[in-house]
């Protein structure tokens, strides 16, 4: 059988990845699903898992010997090897069981490529590890950050690791938060590919080391390569120092949100 993935660069497969498993959470939409409970009020569905499935077939057929650690199937190859790839087939289950299109398909190789596919508006927001794009019916255009929406997407969603210090939905009830900003909450990383791309100011979640996650990396590796602002809340670089994330599309706006998160803290 022909690799049709021969000759792709690492950025060419997290499209081509990322681009497949969208097609089956599209083609699968408005289907009643088979939901797999993860506990903890969690759970999966068909499509999460035959998402996935596309996506390591792409990859594994790209590079056969590269680690992979997808959100439903967990770890392939050896964690410690240089490359991996990490795999969230659908980020947004709960919205797409319901019905709801607010959705990403996330794709990043450790510290280099990846893509956030929306499988619904056509688009695919990519990096090569230096530059970030979007590509939407075959033309390429460069992300560009800016705060002129000031809409900035706040995840809701527990556990709240940082409480009582930092509570997201407190920052959205201070005064100078409405101010100058906007909530959103989207519940799906994709909004982070939203700042990367000037749809959104800045997005906002708790959390521990987001750096390595399955759901986070694809959409940091965009905003880093967009030159977007990223720290943990606590304002310490992303990585094992940082917990949670800021990002914002600029330094002013970025500023302004961890003054407040200080404050509250």
């Amino acid at each position: 059988m022909i690799n049709s993935y021969a000759g792709f660069d690492d950025a060419g497969v997290a499209i081509a990845a990322a681009g497949a498993g969208a097609d089956v959470v599209r083609n699968m939409y408005g289907q009643r699903l088979t939901r797999i409970d993860k506990g903890a009020g969690d759970f999966a569905t068909a499509a999460d898992v035959e998402a996935e499935k596309t996506i390591l077939g792409v990859i594994h057929s790209a590079r056969p010997d590269d680690a992979v650690l997808g959100e439903e199937g967990g770890q392939q190859g050896f964690a410690e090897a240089v490359r991996q790839w990490l795999v969230d087939p659908l980020c947004g289950t709960l919205n797409y069981a319901v019905g709801n299109m607010l959705v990403a398909v996330n794709v990043a190789l450790r510290n280099g490529a990846a893509a956030v596919a929306d499988p619904f508006s056509g688009e695919v927001f990519f990096t090569d590890g230096e530059t970030a794009w979007t590509r939407y019916e075959g033309a390429d255009v460069q992300l560009a950050p800016t705060s002129a929406t000031q809409l900035v997407d706040v995840n809701l969603d527990p556990p709240f690791p940082s409480a009582p210090g930092f509570r997201a939905v407190d920052l959205l009830a201070r005064p100078g938060f409405v101010e100058r900003f906007r909530p959103r909450v989207v519940s799906t990383t994709l909004a982070l590919a939203w700042v990367a791309a000037g749809k959104r100011a800045a997005y906002v979640t708790d959390g521990g080391d987001l750096s390595g996650s399955v759901h986070f990396a694809a959409g940091i590796a965009l905003c880093q390569a967009a030159g977007c602002v990223i720290t943990g809340i606590d304002g310490a670089p992303i990585g094992q120092a940082g917990r949670g994330l800021v990002v914002a599309a600029d330094a002013e706006s970025h500023g302004l949100l961890m003054s407040m998160i200080r404050s509250r803290s």
